[in-house]
């Protein structure tokens, strides 16, 4: 009896642990939770950089915590929050459907990974939203992870069009040079050449592009360009569009290249410092103080005191005693003498005198009456 008891005790026990395990084993292959009680939502494809997130879901304010492995190391990364997205069709609009102002930035480690906390923020365009991760230099990457911002509006995405699959085939470049108006800040101007072909089995007619210029880390800023001709599945076209900076730009700047939601080449831009406008305020600044001076002294000229025969009153030197006396008022046949000197004792003359010969003086020539003494 005591052996048939402790048979059932044995295989209740075994049933019990075994109801254990089937009860826990679902668990064990979940997602993560976080504290909100949100699953953390994971991205990754074959051969491409990770991100991970540490809810799927909140509201504007929260905050949300990103990681990413597998990136670049030493990278800088832009993280975004953007709407009207998928990770299969990327961010519709670019980073015009992003909300830009909430962004983070982040670098990445010896090792490629990193973690940052971004802002839940709502974008200027519907959901479906996801966050948006994407090298700010070097080589294009990008991840997607889908996020849905709890209280903003959705919409569905938008029907992709039949517009056959256009790829890069040749180096991107800039054609064009600057001219003498850059160097005074024109607007700096190229022509992006690019070779693409249709991979798709349909032919691409007047193809819209968009054309993106950055400055520094800055995200680009798109301008859609149409160029016109037919390319026919299978077939390639050179493509040429302008790119134009706004005037006095200079610095490293980046032009990119997207179509149909996909960049499809990136090419560098030096732009050079317009030295003429510096140029120019050097030289302003030296001529409008000479044109104030000679103004200035042409005022002080003129308003300058007249003598009473019209003409402008001599200027002084400090030791010329009495300038006030008009040489006019002298009386006849009396001489000038300088103030400092008496009349015996003015300065040596070329034959050695020192005054004029005059009668009183033992030494002093006589010339015959009637005769004058000569100049």
């Amino acid at each position: 009896m005591n052996g048939r008891l402790r048979t059932a005790a044995a295989a209740l026990a075994l049933g019990l642990a075994l109801a254990l395990a089937l009860l826990l084993l679902p668990l064990a292959g979940a997602p993560p939770a976080t504290a909100a009680g949100h699953p953390a939502v994971t991205s990754s494809a074959a051969g491409e950089p990770a991100v991970t997130l540490s809810t799927a879901q909140a509201g504007t304010g929260a905050s949300l915590t990103v990681s990413g492995s597998g990136w670049r190391p030493r990278t800088l990364l832009m993280l975004l929050m953007c709407g009207r997205a998928s990770p299969a069709r990327g961010v519709i609009g670019g980073t015009n459907s992003c909300a830009n102002a909430d962004g983070r930035a982040v670098t990445t480690d010896g090792d490629g990974r990193f973690t940052r906390a971004l802002p839940v923020a709502e974008p200027p365009v519907p959901c479906p939203c996801v966050v948006h991760v994407a090298t700010a230099t070097g080589t294009r990457t990008q991840a997607d992870v889908v996020f849905e911002v709890a209280g903003h509006a959705v919409e569905p995405l938008p029907a992709a069009s039949s517009t056959g699959r256009l790829a890069l085939l040749t180096d991107t470049r800039l054609d064009g040079s600057s001219g003498l108006l850059t160097w005074f800040g024109a607007p700096p101007a190229r022509t992006l050449v690019v070779t693409v072909g249709n991979l798709g089995t349909t032919p691409v007619k007047d193809p819209v592009f968009q054309v993106g210029t950055a400055h520094g880390v800055f995200a680009p800023q798109w301008d859609e360009q149409q160029w016109r001709g037919t390319i026919a599945p299978g077939g390639k076209a050179r493509v040429k569009l302008p790119v134009e900076l706004s005037a006095g730009a200079h610095g490293d700047y980046t032009v990119s290249l997207k179509y149909g939601g996909k960049v499809l080449a990136e090419q560098p831009w030096g732009v050079g410092r317009p030295w003429g406008v510096t140029l120019f305020w050097i030289l302003l600044c030296l001529v409008v103080p000479a044109a104030v001076f000679r103004i200035g002294m042409a005022v002080v000229d003129r308003v300058r005191p007249r003598t009473r025969h019209g003409r402008r009153a001599p200027r002084r030197h400090p030791l010329d005693g009495d300038g006030d006396e008009d040489p006019s008022r002298v009386p006849a046949g009396t001489s000038a003498s300088l103030p400092w000197f008496t009349p015996d004792s003015g300065p040596a003359t070329a034959g050695g005198r020192l005054s004029a010969p005059h009668d009183d003086h033992p030494t002093s020539p006589r010339l015959p009456a009637g005769r004058e003494p000569s100049e």
